[in-house]
């Protein structure tokens, strides 16, 4: 594993120059899926009116990232700000946290 650790807002990460952690084996992309509709998470709208379907609530408190919580959890799904950015490990973290209701595929 090669990279640089950057320390950012009080978060550690591993960044790969050149690298898309978009990309699975054999170069296929990662892609969100919504299992109840089959639909893939195209846009944060899309992801946004889903999680709200689910019970979770928009936080506006950063500016730099969109956040969600549930009440009855003490989840807190963090996003950046720009869907450009959004990775395989923020599609995991909200497939951790939404069981049987989102997965991740290769397309």
């Amino acid at each position: 594993m090669s990279g640089v650790w950057v320390f950012k807002n009080g978060v550690v990460r591993l960044e790969n120059p050149g690298s898309d952690s978009l990309k699975g084996s054999g170069g296929r992309r990662k892609v969100l899926i919504h299992t109840p509709s089959n639909d893939v998470i195209t846009s944060y709208a899309v992801l946004e009116r889903k999680l709200s379907s689910l019970g979770w609530e928009r936080y506006y408190d950063d500016p730099e990232l969109l956040q969600f919580h549930k009440r009855s959890t003490v989840h807190l799904i963090s996003l950046p700000k720009d869907f450009g950015k959004f990775r395989s490990m923020h599609m995991y973290d909200i497939v951790v946290k939404n069981r049987n209701i989102f997965e991740v595929r290769d397309m």
